[in-house]
């Protein structure tokens, strides 16, 4: 009977974790897809992959899971570029990737006189 219930309580554990990991990606490629559409870039392969889960602590104390995901873009659509965005629980806290004001430039080496 003990170990039962300790099968039950490691279930309801992983479940959890699956939960939360699901609507953390679910936000992720929200956030990805919206900011791909407000910079007018593609957004490549439909969906972000998490890259990393690391333990922070949060402004009351305890801690919390910061998840990082990885989503690809494309200017052209024959360069593909990778952004990076970061939560913190639901709270965007990083984000690298297409802006709504960005344009690709390119690069030129200063003159010097």
């Amino acid at each position: 009977m003990p170990s039962l219930i300790l099968l039950m309580i490691a279930g309801a554990a992983v479940a959890a974790w699956w939960n939360a990991a699901r609507a953390a990606a679910e936000r992720a490629e929200r956030l990805g897809r919206d900011a791909c559409a407000a910079a007018d870039v593609q957004w490549l392969d439909q969906s972000v992959h998490a890259t990393g889960v690391r333990l922070y602590r949060r402004e009351d104390g305890w801690l919390g899971l910061e998840r990082t995901f990885r989503f690809d873009y494309s200017h052209d659509g024959v360069e593909r570029h990778s952004g990076r965005l970061v939560l913190r629980g639901d709270r965007l806290v990083s984000f690298v990737g297409p802006s709504s004001g960005a344009h690709v430039l390119p690069f030129e080496r200063a003159r010097r006189d």
